[in-house]
């Protein structure tokens, strides 16, 4: 069952525990705006935009996970990358008492917009703080680093926008925040996964080390109407 939702994840998230999140049709859906914009389809390998223009504008890019074949007329394909989706099947990592990261609230939104502007970790929104926890490191008040949570389908639940400031960086402070929502997750009982892009070798090379294991290859697009 977990394989089964891992391989078709954003529409298991959209119908799931986030379905009151997202908007669309009985095949197609998107999380609503001021979330990051997310597709989801019923049947990834052949995704029916019919009737999700209705949900979507001109001016807004979506993720989803890519299918052999291009895109209605109506529509365009903007980027197209290989990624890895990547498990955790291991025990939770060892207590770090000394590491005591902050739950990141709405109050820290304008710092959490202005790290992931500065590191770009992946797609980001104000409302994304709805989807899961935030943690963040602050150093004379300033946020230096955070990670959070995302996608979530039955007892599957998604890491993502790990990010350290430039200067900050080199001293593990990624990968204790992740080992901090590792040991979250696996305390409820949830299977923590990530997406990594393939190009980005550091990041997913770090997360091989860690423990996480590749559980699939797979194209991540960003499409968008056409104006």
């Amino acid at each position: 069952m977990t394989t089964e939702l891992l391989d078709n994840i954003m529409w298991h998230s959209l119908t799931g525990p986030q379905a009151a999140l997202s908007v669309g049709t009985r095949s197609a859906r998107r999380l609503l705006r001021g979330f990051t914009a997310v597709l989801g389809f019923e049947d990834a390998l052949h995704p029916d935009f019919d009737g999700l223009a209705t949900y979507c504008e001109g001016n807004e890019h979506f993720y989803c996970v890519g299918w052999p074949g291009g895109v209605p007329p109506e529509w365009r394909i903007d980027a197209d990358a290989p990624a890895y989706q990547m498990v955790w099947d291991l025990p939770s990592p060892a207590p770090d008492p000394e590491f005591e990261p902050l739950t990141l609230t709405i109050a820290h939104m304008p710092l959490m917009l202005a790290l992931v502007s500065a590191t770009e970790p992946g797609p980001f929104a104000e409302r994304n703080l709805e989807l899961g926890e935030f943690i963040g490191l602050f150093d004379a008040g300033k946020l230096i680093a955070m990670a959070g949570q995302r996608m979530h389908a039955g007892v599957l639940r998604e890491i993502s926008t790990v990010c350290t400031s430039d200067a900050y960086r080199g001293r593990g402070l990624g990968r204790r925040l992740i080992e901090q929502l590792l040991r979250l997750q696996i305390e409820r009982g949830q299977v923590p996964f990530l997406h990594v892009l393939q190009n980005n070798v550091g990041a997913w090379r770090l997360y091989e080390h860690m423990g996480f294991r590749v559980a699939r290859s797979m194209q991540l697009r960003v499409v968008s109407l056409r104006t």
